[in-house]
């Protein structure tokens, strides 16, 4: 129980770096809760966890087999792309915002989470370093925690864009620029560290 409750936390934590950064998926979000009301942010995580669904599934059926013959690269190239995401989200989080667009949502909230999600380039370089590694580490100890990682991972999507459209819905924003910026920084700094920690086990190991 212990274990699976740490995963759930890690997954939520390492989640919440990648749905608080700014992005086109945050974009849909915020247009289509402009226009229809707060009930869009969950609908668009949906589709986008529609979408991680495949991605998920993709991993387990077909990266599994290979990544047990190369534990220790699968490993370090994870570790690696935590601290170098880490690090540009620390750096990205000094100029970052919430900007409201002003141009249209799709008509399909669960589309457009689906395909803000496989079209942007981020979401296909943090499944294929970060994402990947995460995951096939949890597989290691059983399919159960691999799952429970993503229940972890959608919680935090479904967090943060329940946590915006709701804001906007209301008219007002409880997240102010500075404090978005500081939690990205806290992100951010979070990514490193493990990030290192991972690589430090990934070493010994």
């Amino acid at each position: 129980m212990d274990g699976a409750l740490e995963t759930l936390i890690l997954a939520f934590t390492i989640g919440l770096t990648g749905a608080l950064a700014p992005g086109p998926t945050l974009v849909a979000t915020i247009n289509s809760s402009l226009q229809r009301g707060w009930k869009m942010g969950p609908k668009v995580a949906m589709g986008h966890a529609l979408a991680e669904v495949v991605v998920f599934l993709l991993i387990v059926v077909g990266l599994a087999s290979v990544a047990e013959e190369h534990t220790g690269v699968v490993a370090v190239i994870g570790g690696a792309a935590l601290v170098l995401f880490g690090l540009l989200t620390l750096k990205g989080s000094r100029t970052a915002t919430m900007e409201i667009s002003s141009g249209g949502a799709s008509s399909n909230p669960y589309l457009a989470g689906a395909l803000t999600s496989v079209a942007n380039p981020y979401f296909w370089v943090w499944w294929l370093s970060i994402g990947s590694a995460l995951v096939l580490a949890e597989l290691r100890e059983g399919l159960l925690l691999a799952t429970i990682f993503m229940i972890g991972h959608w919680g935090a999507d479904f967090g943060w864009y329940t946590f915006v459209s709701t804001s906007l819905h209301q008219g007002r924003t409880f997240l102010s620029e500075a404090n978005y910026r500081r939690t990205l920084a806290l992100c951010g700094g979070f990514l490193v560290l493990f990030g290192v920690s991972y690589l430090a086990g990934a070493w010994t190991g």
